[in-house]
């Protein structure tokens, strides 16, 4: 199979084609940054549900629904899809579904009752299979749009654009509309933009409305500019053949050990970076007391790394295939989970470097560094993933191939938080705690021998 994705030769592709199809990073990002990570999730914890461990604990069931959902529809989507043809209508129906939801999210209100909390979370679990469904089939587009030599800049540019999309969102957010309630302002000083209303969580509940017409907005480049795959001769039986194919590939994983070991690998680092980024926030409110803005700032430091990680991870995919460029990010990424779990306020590197009484910014400084590598290997590896399936999979079946890499990174999403819940509670240290992420990436170099690179033969 590698070798047959390897000698593809994609036509030419105009630079609004290429700039639309780069343009749906760009347009899903503000959801994860803005929903899942830094502003929605949080204030949900904190303001709808009536306590945070009940928060936390129904967000993360949430999640883990679509999760599921995501898992079991994605390759099937994707066999039917190579079948029947062009992606586009595949990707306007899953951005309006991710457009509603998120739309949706807005109506949650703080101290919500039942029924709302219900509706808010279900609205989060449509909104979440969306973006994730139509990310299966915009990445499936990838490999017609430019010659396999170019996919790794390709990969890199969008992931950067998504970044900067993701960190301008937030930026703005923060700055102009999520307010303090007590005082009316929001982190920079000013009076919420539109009128919003501090008491009420408005600037909040906003990052679903700002994540819905963004998606809306900046897919529309995709639609008018990127070309699509040709619709086929004969449609006829394409759904129920597309469904045979991909029960083949899923018997026959095994005997294409390449593509077997690539999925299992990217399984587990995947699922240890998502930990990561889940996690980071809550370890420095807890280990370091960091208040809400610190921890803004680390997302911000985080985002601008990963714009510039994922920038040159993509031109080091290009001249050196993107299985080094996978491998040196997860060394980088085991890297800076090592140094996070020896911090704490009065300790960096397991030394004492100060007192509660008479504290140390060098704790504050060496986990702001750490997050700051988390972004720039984040964002590089996230690039390099993308492409380094690519060389595993059949040039014909690239949206199945995408929609097993979406069930790979699902089937196991839960075992970081359920790892860094179950060590964190057991051994009552949040150091300990962080530790399965470690052994998550550490698995995922074990299996990369297995598999194939660019120039394998």
């Amino acid at each position: 199979m590698a070798d047959a994705a390897v000698e593809t030769d994609a036509p030419k592709t105009s630079k609004k084609g290429i700039w639309g199809w780069m343009l749906f990073d760009w347009a899903a990002q503000p959801f994860h940054t803005l929903i899942l990570t830094f502003i929605f999730a949080p204030y949900f914890a904190a303001q709808v549900a009536p306590n945070a461990v009940d928060g936390q604990t129904w967000w993360g069931y949430a999640v883990g629904i679509g999760g599921i959902i995501i898992a079991v529809l994605s390759p099937i989507l994707g066999a039917i899809a190579d079948a029947t043809g062009p992606r586009k209508p595949w990707i306007f129906a899953f951005v309006v579904m991710a457009f509603v939801g998120s739309f949706s999210l807005w109506y949650v209100t703080p101290n919500a009752d039942g029924v709302l909390i219900f509706w808010g979370l279900t609205a989060l679990v449509v909104a979440l299979a969306g973006f994730e469904f139509a990310a299966v089939f915009n990445n499936a587009m990838m490999p017609d749009l430019v010659p396999r030599e170019e996919l790794g800049r390709l990969s890199g540019n969008a992931w950067a654009l998504g970044y900067v999309g993701g960190l301008i969102c937030l930026i703005a957010m923060l700055a102009l509309m999520v307010a303090n309630a007590e005082v009316g302002t929001t982190l920079v000083g000013l009076t919420p933009i539109f009128g919003l209303d501090p008491t009420a969580a408005e600037g909040e509940r906003a990052s679903g409305l700002i994540a819905a017409f963004w998606v809306i907005i900046f897919t529309i480049p995709l639609f008018l500019f990127t070309p699509d795959t040709v619709k086929p001769t004969k449609v006829a039986g394409a759904v129920a053949s597309g469904l045979r194919e991909l029960g083949k590939t899923l018997k026959n994983l095994p005997k294409n050990p390449s593509l077997f070991a690539y999925l299992g690998s990217s399984m587990l680092y995947r699922d240890g970076l998502n930990g990561l980024y889940t996690f980071g926030g809550i370890y420095a409110v807890g280990a370091l007391g960091w208040e809400v803005t610190q921890v803004g700032i680390f997302g911000i430091l985080a985002a601008i790394t990963g714009t510039i990680g994922a920038l040159v991870g993509g031109k080091a995919d290009d001249r050196f295939g993107p299985k080094p460029v996978v491998v040196v990010s997860l060394l980088l990424l085991t890297l800076a989970s090592i140094i996070i779990i020896t911090i704490d306020q009065t300790h960096v590197l397991f030394t004492v470097v100060g007192t509660l009484e008479d504290p140390s910014s060098l704790p504050d400084l060496m986990f702001y560094a750490a997050g700051g590598l988390i972004g720039a290997a984040g964002g590089s590896i996230q690039a390099a993933s993308r492409t380094l399936l690519v060389d595993q999979a059949e040039p014909g079946r690239m949206t199945e191939a995408f929609g097993l890499y979406a069930l790979s990174g699902k089937a196991t999403s839960f075992i970081a938080p359920l790892a860094v819940g179950f060590m964190t509670a057991t051994f009552a240290s949040q150091q300990i705690g962080v530790m399965p992420i470690i052994a998550l990436f550490m698995l995922g170099l074990i299996l990369l021998p297995f598999v194939k690179g660019r120039n394998a033969t």
